[in-house]
C-alpha cells in the first residue's frame, strides 16, 4: 500500500497545524496532539498499515513545508510530533482490538470446552478461529509447573514453530487453566506430535498427552477431556513418559470405572501385604517396578537398588503373604491388575 492508498481524512487538518506551528514556533496544542491520536485510531480500525500512514504524513509533510516560513527545526519538531501523536493513537486502538480479541477468544474457548453455547453460533464463532467443528479434532495439553496464560512467551513461542512448519492449517494455539492446548485436525497426526515435542521442550520438560480424535464440537469436548484424564492418571500412576496418548491408557479408566471392584481386588489381592515388616508400601513397589521391567527379576533388581538375591527373597515373601506368585503366568495378570488399582487408588497411603 502506497500513501495514495490512504485517504485524505486520515490527514486531515496536518498540513494546517505545519503551517501555524511553523509561522509562530509554538507546539502543538492539547487539542491538536488528541485530533491526530483519534485519527490514529480511526486508521487502525480502518485496518490501514503504520508504515503507510507514516509514510503519507511525511508527503503530505514535505509537500506543506515550501509554503511555510521558520526553520527546519521547527519543522522537524513539528512533523515530529504529529506522527507522534499519530502513531499513539493507532497503538492504542491495536492494544484495545488485541484485548478484544483475546477476551473473544477466552470465551469461545470457555463455550467450547463446557458446551455452554448454542451448536449454530459456537460453529459459526469457530470459523473466526480457523475450525471447522463439523471435522474431526483432536486436542493435546501440555502441563508444567508453570501455568501459563494467553500472550506468554511460551505459548507464542510453540505457536510460531507450529505455523512455521505447517501454516495455520485449522490449528489453534490457546490457553487454559494454566495448561497450553493445541486444537489441531485429527487425521493430521505429526501436527500433535510435533506440539507435544515443541511444547515439552519450551516448559522445560512439561509433561504432554494427546486425546483421541473425535467428531463435531463435542468431540472436542471429548478429546479434550481424555487428555486432562490422562495427565491425571499419569500423576496418580507415576508415569514418566513426556507424551502420552490417550489410546494407549485406555484400559485405565476402564479398571478405575468401578471403583468399589477394584477396591476390592486390592484389598483381597495385596491387602496380606500389609503384615509384612515395614508394611506393604516396600513390597508393592517391588511388585510395581517387577512389572514394569517385563517380571525380568534382574532387570528389576538393577532399578531398584538390590541385588537379585535380594529381589528373589522379596518376590518369594509376596507369594508367601498373599499365596500368588508374581513369576507364574497363572497369578500374575491378577497380582499386576490389583498393583495397578493400587496406584490408581492410591493405596496404602489411603484406606479402602
Amino acid at each position: 500500500m502506497t500513501d495514495r492508498d490512504i485517504p485524505e481524512q486520515y490527514l486531515d487538518g496536518c498540513a494546517l497545524i505545519l503551517a501555524e506551528v511553523m509561522a509562530t514556533g509554538r507546539r502543538l496544542t492539547r487539542e491538536e496532539v488528541e485530533s491526530r491520536r483519534s485519527l490514529g485510531e480511526q486508521a487502525a480500525e480502518a485496518g490501514y498499515g503504520l508504515r503507510a500512514l507514516v509514510h503519507a504524513h511525511l508527503s503530505a509533510a514535505r509537500a506543506a513545508l515550501p509554503r511555510t516560513t521558520g526553520s527546519a527545526a521547527d519543522a522537524l519538531g513539528a512533523v515530529q510530533q504529529i506522527v507522534d501523536a499519530f502513531a499513539e493513537g493507532y497503538e492504542r486502538a491495536q492494544r484495545l482490538a488485541v484485548r478484544q480479541e483475546a477476551a473473544a477468544r477466552r470465551e469461545f474457548i470457555d463455550d467450547l470446552l463446557y458446551g455452554r453455547s448454542d451448536l449454530g453460533r459456537l460453529a459459526q464463532r469457530a470459523e473466526r478461529f480457523g475450525l471447522l467443528l463439523s471435522h474431526t479434532y483432536a486436542v493435546a495439553v501440555a502441563q508444567s509447573p508453570t501455568a501459563y496464560e494467553e500472550g506468554d512467551p511460551v505459548p507464542r513461542q510453540v505457536e510460531r514453530a507450529l505455523i512455521a512448519r505447517f501454516g495455520d492449517r485449522s490449528i489453534l494455539i490457546t490457553t487454559k487453566d494454566g495448561r497450553l492446548l493445541c486444537i489441531a485436525p485429527g487425521h493430521q497426526k505429526e501436527i500433535l506430535a510435533h506440539f507435544a515435542k515443541q511444547a515439552h521442550a519450551a516448559t522445560d520438560g512439561g509433561r504432554v498427552a494427546v486425546g483421541r480424535a473425535q467428531p463435531g464440537p463435542g468431540g472436542v469436548v471429548h478429546s479434550y477431556e481424555e487428555a486432562l484424564n490422562c495427565l491425571e492418571m499419569a500423576e496418580r500412576l507415576g508415569l514418566d513418559d513426556p507424551v502420552l496418548y490417550a489410546t494407549d491408557l485406555l484400559v485405565y479408566p476402564v479398571l478405575a470405572r468401578d471403583r468399589q471392584a477394584m477396591a476390592d481386588l486390592v484389598l483381597s489381592t495385596l491387602g496380606p501385604l500389609t503384615a509384612a515388616r515395614g508394611g506393604a508400601e516396600p513390597l508393592l513397589r517391588t511388585l510395581t517396578v517387577y512389572f514394569d521391567s517385563g517380571c525380568v527379576a534382574a532387570e528389576a533388581a538393577r532399578r531398584l537398588c538390590l541385588s537379585v538375591r535380594a529381589m528373589t527373597y522379596r518376590l518369594e515373601r509376596i507369594h508367601k503373604l498373599t499365596g500368588a506368585d508374581p513369576a507364574d503366568p497363572a497369578h500374575r495378570y491378577k497380582l499386576q491388575t490389583a498393583v495397578i488399582g493400587a496406584r490408581l487408588l492410591d493405596w496404602p497411603a489411603h484406606e479402602l
